[in-house]
């Protein structure tokens, strides 16, 4: 397996764009993005446990209730929730790419991002469909561009791997900065692959995958209610189909976990506001069950958070994090270690505090990306969660996001 370029238009018969049709006010902003298959494809989501969602996660859910699609669309700026018209609005953007592309408004994923419970103007889309159609080709940055809100930078990556003495490939494109968190983090999701498996196979490889992925990550414990993970498999790497567990199942599993632990990765360096990224590996834990219930703790933990923007060594705090987590544990058996390019320097043996130098340890946390390295020393479970520090800009982004 390896990385190569391209995002979701690295898998064979994939294309993407995308424009600025007026979402948005700053016309140097994309708001429009469209994916689409050349044929007709496998189809599997995950998406927010928030009860309040956004009418698109409706209309999705709806449409690929076969386990097929064969496009996605979707608009940032308006997250198209809390609108008597929600519905109506979603289902005339499957509409449109129908009119437009003549794939049908039943096999099309729609998404929206940005504002909740501000009314969203078809207007707009419906005058940018003739820009966004005529666009598509290998796109993929251009796609990831418009689905962005508060993000400052493209979260894309493609692999290759093979099935079956075939070539296949998995790519990906991300959205998210804020409202991220644990079982199903504020985020935009759309995966491609040219592999050859079947809907319930796909749904399978896919639940399998969040819990350790995307279900691992937070940046502010905020869940939000557009949250969608979308994964579509063509078929056209021209593997003999995956309708079963077994070694190329296993293989398709793998390219899918590298691809979404590196856009978790992506996302919460991102973070509003953040300027590091934080990773907590937990290892010997009783079972993997209480690794990610301590992981978790540890990287929500808001006082952790800020300790780590401020390059402070405080140690206490991934083990109050630990405290009250819930986890079987035992304090009097964890050890806990601060790791970054700069070096690696243990700060508490046996639950209890050990003499380490304080500018050493400055200088690791001083690093933009963290590793918190707790050992449980109590069974075989491990587990890593993804996560960021907190930082005055947190507040400042999300004190007028609205205005």
């Amino acid at each position: 397996m390896k990385e190569i370029s391209g995002g979701v238009c690295a898998p064979q018969g994939f294309k993407a764009s995308g424009v600025h049709c007026g979402i948005r006010k700053n016309k140097d902003k994309k708001d429009l993005a469209l994916i689409v298959s050349d044929t007709r494809a496998s189809a599997a989501g995950v998406y927010t446990t928030n009860l309040v969602k956004g009418a698109p996660i409706i209309v999705t859910q709806n449409n690929i209730s076969d386990g097929y699609a064969q496009a996605i669309i979707c608009n940032s700026g308006n997250a198209n929730t809390c609108n008597s018209d929600g519905i109506e609005i979603a289902e005339n953007m499957c509409k449109l790419v129908e009119e437009h592309t003549g794939i049908n408004a039943n096999d099309v994923i729609v998404a929206s991002t940005g504002v909740i419970g501000q009314p969203l103007d078809i207007t707009p889309i419906k005058n940018g469909m003739d820009e966004l159609v005529k666009s598509l080709g290998d796109k993929s940055a251009d796609a990831n561009d418009a689905i962005m809100t508060t993000d400052t930078v493209r979260k894309e990556i493609a692999v290759e791997f093979e099935i079956c003495g075939k070539t296949c490939k998995i790519g990906g494109i991300a959205k998210g900065s804020g409202m991220i968190h644990p079982d199903m983090a504020t985020m935009l999701v759309f995966l491609t692959t040219d592999v050859a498996i079947s809907p319930i196979m796909l749904r399978k490889a896919l639940l399998s995958d969040v819990v350790k992925s995307f279900n691992m990550l937070s940046v502010d414990g905020d869940t939000s209610t557009n949250d969608m993970l979308m994964v579509i498999a063509n078929g056209k790497a021209g593997n003999t189909r995956i309708e079963k567990e077994g070694d190329d199942y296993t293989k398709f599993c793998s390219a899918l976990a590298y691809i979404t632990s590196n856009l978790c990765r992506k996302i919460a360096k991102d973070g509003e506001g953040a300027t590091k990224l934080i990773e907590c590996r937990v290892t010997r834990a009783v079972n993997d069950k209480e690794a990610k219930r301590i992981a978790k703790s540890v990287i929500t933990s808001s006082l952790l958070k800020a300790a780590m923007f401020g390059a402070d060594a405080n140690w206490g705090r991934v083990l109050c994090a630990i405290g009250y987590s819930g986890a079987q544990v035992d304090v009097n058996k964890i050890d806990v270690s601060f790791k970054s390019r700069a070096g690696s320097v243990a700060v508490c043996k046996n639950g209890a505090g050990i003499e380490f130098s304080e500018d050493i340890a400055k200088q690791i946390l001083l690093e933009d990306e963290i590793v918190i390295q707790i050992d449980c020393n109590d069974g075989k479970g491990d587990a890593t969660a993804w996560g960021c520090d907190l930082t005055y800009d947190y507040v400042k982004i999300n004190g007028d996001y609205r205005t």
